[in-house]
């Protein structure tokens, strides 16, 4: 189930990372960054390759919020722990199956 929830996340991230590196990169030239005043110390491909991690990045944290909020109630608030062992703080609310 969470490897299934990984991949709705990290997949259509990587898509879109590709997707916003190829836009931002069709208008600036990583020689022209410059970093607190200083030019970037990386090769064009250094810049590349870190864009695409960080733009990676923002867009899985992105569909990570939106998968967190698809998720019922009853999804986020389940104890995993079996009924017999579960401590008092893991109880079932009453009507719950």
């Amino acid at each position: 189930m969470w490897t299934q929830r990984l991949m709705w996340i990290a997949w259509p991230a990587f898509l879109m990372a590709g997707v916003l590196e190829v836009l931002v990169f069709a208008f600036v030239d990583p020689h022209d960054l410059h970093w607190f005043g200083q030019p970037v110390a990386l090769s064009r491909q250094g810049v590349y390759t870190v864009a695409f991690f960080v733009f990676w990045a923002v867009t899985m944290v992105s569909s990570g919020l939106t998968t967190l909020l698809a998720m019922s109630p009853f999804e986020l608030n389940r104890c995993p722990v079996p009924e017999g062992d579960r401590p008092d703080d893991c109880r079932k609310p009453s009507g719950c199956v």
